[in-house]
This record gives C-alpha cells, structure tokens and sequence, in this order.
C-alpha cells in the first residue's frame, strides 16, 4: 500500500442549520475509520473467501474507501458522501481524509491491497493509550494543520463518546475542529440515513465545537463509530 498524504500550501425534518457553517470558509472532514476485526471484514480478507472486491484486494488493490463502505455498510457510506458532497478544501488538499487504526490519516482513494488491508485489521487498536494508533494520526494531523489557512474548519464524523478520536484531534486542531450536533445520542446506523438523506436534500448539518474530553473508551467497545 501506498499511502500520500497531498498537503501542498496553505429528510423531511433534516436537522440542519446554519449555524457553524458561515464562520468558515473552508471546511475538511475527517472520518472514523470501519472495523475490520468484525465479522464482513473478516470475511472479506479471509484467502478461501471468494467475492468480487475479495478478488480485487488479493489481484492488484481497491480503495480504503470501497474497502470500509463494504465492512462498515451505511454508516461510512454515509459518511463519505456527506463529506464529499459538502467539503471546502482550501487549495492542494483533499476534502476528507480517513483515520485509520495504524496508518494515521488516509485518503480515502488510497488503493490497498490485501496484505495492506489485513496489516489495518490486525495492526493497532483504536484507543489513545495505544501508540501505534495514536502516533502516527497526530503526526499527519499535525502535518495537516501546518497546512491549513486560519478560515479553515475541521470536522470529525464520527464517535465523541470517547477520547479515541476526540483526545488526539483537540490537541492537535483545538477550537477549529468541530462535529454534527445531529450525532448526539444517535447510532452509527442512524447517523449514516441522516447523512445520506442530507447529501439527497442538499441540506448541511450545524456544526458545534468538539469537547475537550469525554473519557476513556471501554475496553469491550467493538465499533469504531
């Protein structure tokens, strides 16, 4: 796998808003990552396992973005969408980037292969007490930050029940990084409907700032959400 990083230069009732949104005139997202120690993604990089994208992986590579939309479904379906549909990247950076469980931040069209995908599912957890996790996103979120305009807003899809995302992310963007109010006390499959009928309406969610700790991760969680 070939990981680039290109930072050059600087529904009916849709729960949206404006607010968070005309302070910023540029907005990056950043996407939780799917869990590839689960059962589709584990099915998926097994060698006697036959499926198209399977096929894929093991002949020549897929993307990071076809390989979670298959393991994670609607809710990084969603995801993806939403941030390409909405992102204002400044100049030289790409709308969205993936964090991953031990290759820091990821263009979601970085092609892996099957060696590649496995290292992502066997490699580090997702927990900020794990440095194979924690080191490398900071690195590239400081990489990122170095390369942002000061009107610049970053944006976390994805779980603030933890610190998993939030810790590593607050100290490395502080007040510019924000999260989908509509994500309070929602499920990952519900998050992902209202993405994906956001992108169909055209229709942005508000933004609020992310906290600044929310506590540690539960040592059985299974999601990254």
């Amino acid at each position: 796998m070939e990981k680039t990083m290109r930072f050059v230069g600087n529904s009916s009732t849709l729960p949206t808003s404006t607010v968070g949104h005309s302070k910023a005139a540029h907005r990056i997202f950043l996407l939780s990552p799917a869990n590839l120690k689960g059962v589709r993604g584990q099915t998926l990089l097994n060698s006697e396992t036959q499926s198209a994208l399977g096929n894929r992986l093991r002949a020549g590579g897929a993307s990071l973005a076809e390989l979670f939309c298959h393991t994670s479904s609607l809710y990084f379906r969603g995801k993806l969408a939403y941030a390409r549909h909405f992102a204002i990247p400044p100049v030289g950076l790409e709308g969205c980037y993936v964090i991953t469980s031990s290759r820091g931040l990821m263009s979601p069209d970085a092609v892996v292969g099957i060696e590649a995908a496995r290292a992502l599912a066997v490699g580090a957890e997702v927990d900020v007490e794990d440095d194979g996790y924690r080191i490398p996103l900071r690195r590239d979120a400081a990489a990122l930050e170095q390369a942002l305009p000061t009107d610049c807003q970053i944006v976390l899809l994805g779980s603030v029940a933890t610190d998993k995302y939030l810790m590593p992310l607050r100290e490395v963007f502080g007040r510019r990084l924000f999260f989908p109010s509509a994500f309070m006390g929602l499920g990952d499959m519900s998050r992902g409907g209202i993405l994906l009928r956001c992108v169909r309406a055209n229709e942005e969610l508000a933004y609020i700032s992310a906290p600044s700790h929310r506590g540690k991760s539960k040592p059985d969680e299974k999601k990254y959400v």
